[in-house]
């Protein structure tokens, strides 16, 4: 293993917070702070400035956290490099996901994946899109999958999919029979005035439905705000309003019939899902056929 102190500072400098990264890397807090200042001294230069909050990292503290991330990376090459001489694919696969990419979906790959490499791990997390960043950029995941995927200077974006979006509604709702009476998609101004459940302001699905009701010139009345998917299925089936999610996670409550896709007249509206990693990321031969295996589902499609 690399030395634990470079690790530790990386996540202090990563992080902004003694705390955070004195839990990720198992000491305490009085311990990570310990280390950084014998750091500080035997360099002759201040790293960090703890004067503010979240403490800032100084320029001087810029030079060694890349150094860190350098030395790390390079002894993840070396490790990668000496797994690929084994002709066995092996190792633990770390991956955070949102909720709604299914769970259905994802045990499914682990099985396939299993069965192909049964030397090999995958160990799912199921997060808040802002976690799931969190745990990429912090390196407790080697892979995140989220919907509008946003690259950045340390994230490298890889898309995955495009999924379309559909009305979903209750059966029993007017809007369910309007759609049935005209036997095509429905025009989007038989929204206006509806009761609209819809998603947390700050997430983006949120932002894009109200974005697109708006371009529409459809105005909705927003009842309820959710922060995750199941929560709005589970209020439109029971008749607490319509609302505009993607038609892939909707397929077994429209095998139970709980609820209705309608497709809108004009609307080419669709959520991209993306698999996020670190840039720079070093792939020993498990997490590449893995992600490989990922690849493997179409970009494009319902």
């Amino acid at each position: 293993m690399p030395n634990e102190s470079l690790k530790l500072f990386r996540d202090i400098a990563q992080t902004r917070s003694f705390s955070k990264a004195a839990a990720q890397n198992g000491v305490s807090q009085s311990a990570a702070s310990q280390q950084v200042q014998e750091l500080e001294r035997s360099l002759g230069a201040i790293l960090l400035d703890r004067s503010r909050r979240p403490l800032v990292v100084t320029p001087a503290g810029d030079l060694y956290a890349e150094y860190c991330r350098d030395v790390i990376r390079r002894y993840d090459q070396l490790e990668s490099s000496i797994k690929g001489l084994s002709e066995h694919v092996e190792g633990s696969i770390r991956v955070a996901s949102i909720y709604s990419v299914g769970v259905s979906e994802l045990i499914q790959l682990e099985r396939r994946f299993s069965e192909l490499h049964p030397q090999a791990e995958v160990v799912v997390s199921y997060l808040q899109p802002a976690k799931v960043y969190a745990a990429v950029l912090e390196d407790r995941a080697d892979l995140g999958l989220v919907s509008y995927p946003e690259p950045s200077r340390e994230l490298t974006v890889i898309p995955w999919r495009r999924e379309e979006m559909v009305l979903a509604a209750s059966p029993e709702h007017p809007l369910a029979r309007r759609a049935a009476q005209i036997q095509g998609p429905l025009p989007v101004t038989e929204l206006n005035g509806v009761d609209f459940v819809t998603f947390d302001d700050e997430l983006p699905i949120s932002q894009h439905v109200e974005r697109f009701l708006r371009d529409k010139g459809v105005e909705v009345n927003f009842t309820l705000h959710f922060d995750n998917i199941e929560m709005v299925k589970e209020a439109v089936a029971l008749k607490a309003g319509v609302s505009i999610l993607p038609h892939r996670v909707m397929r077994e409550d429209l095998r139970q019939k709980r609820l209705t896709a309608i497709r809108l007249a004009g609307a080419a509206l669709y959520r991209p899902l993306g698999i996020i990693h670190r840039k720079k990321k070093q792939f020993h031969p498990a997490l590449q056929a893995f992600l490989d295996m990922l690849c493997e589902a179409p970009v494009e499609g319902v």
